[in-house]
């Protein structure tokens, strides 16, 4: 069995997101159906929870301070204390909510939303640009989930839940993606959130395969990491040497749940990630 560790004991339905807020030296993540975010300072263990009005997807920390926010209903804006919320780009459908988010290396927010019946075609993945310029990126998703991008920027990896696989994609001098093609297929579970290391490999959360797995650039699976939960959500490194897996969890759905479904684990020096950019709006 992995060498995790419980960093919070907690009963999350749905544990997703996990980012490191290296400005505030603190991880953030989120309970989706909770309609909480919360934050862990691992070097005090403090803590602080924050209701949203609804449904989050994720939350991640803006360069000004504060946080950005994938909501049910669109990405909203909250001020370096938790108040002011506003909305940068409201788009509700009736049956949609936001789901996982990722920062690129120019400050966009890349945004996915699925359909609570998990609909094929009901979701999408979204680039939203600092100034709150919308592009959809991908209109004919499932479940859109882990997001990220290589250490020098030519690929980003995507995760359509159900396909069951981690697509890659050319990013052109315009920024748009390009030569869509499988980077590997899961076999147990569904993959779920990822994470991108500083060696370029893809740690992907499988959710009802109650493990992190690690592929290689090639797509090779290079490195399992079991755990006591099935359905693991997302993984972030962090730490102050970004050298610490932390993963979220979720409860919701088991008729049996492990008393750690739900719980923010972390796997100490696991490998080492890449700084997340903040947010630029």
């Amino acid at each position: 069995m992995t060498p995790y560790e419980i960093a919070v004991r907690e009963h999350a339905a749905l544990g997703e997101g996990p980012t490191w807020d290296a400005a505030a030296g603190r991880l953030i993540w989120v309970d989706i159906l909770g309609s909480r975010v919360h934050t862990y300072d691992p070097a005090d263990g403090r803590r602080t929870v924050m209701a949203t009005e609804q449904h989050v997807g994720a939350a991640k920390p803006r360069a000004g301070g504060g946080l950005v926010v994938n909501l049910r209903d669109g990405v909203g804006l909250y001020g370096p204390d938790g108040d002011g919320f506003r909305w940068l780009h409201r788009d509700p459908v009736p049956g949609r909510r936001g789901n996982d988010a990722a920062v690129a290396a120019d400050g966009s927010l890349w945004v996915g939303t699925m359909r609570y019946d998990e609909a094929p075609g009901g979701g999408a993945l979204t680039r939203i640009a600092p100034d709150g310029t919308v592009l959809t990126v991908l209109d004919d998703v499932a479940v859109s989930n882990g997001t990220g991008w290589s250490p020098d920027g030519r690929l980003m990896y995507h995760i359509d839940s159900p396909t069951r696989r981690i697509d890659v994609f050319d990013i052109g001098e315009d920024g748009l993606l390009a030569g869509r093609r499988p980077l590997a297929q899961v076999e147990e579970g569904f993959p779920d959130g990822l994470t991108v290391d500083a060696d370029g490999c893809v740690w992907v959360a499988l959710w009802d395969g109650g493990a992190i797995h690690r592929y290689t650039p090639s797509g090779e699976l290079d490195r399992v990491l079991r755990l006591p939960v099935r359905r693991p959500t997302a993984c972030a490194f962090g730490g102050a040497d970004l050298s610490d897996l932390y993963i979220t969890t979720a409860r919701t759905g088991l008729e049996a749940p492990h008393p750690l479904s739900g719980s923010l684990l972390v796997v100490p020096g696991a490998g080492t990630g890449l700084p997340q950019p903040a947010f630029a709006g």
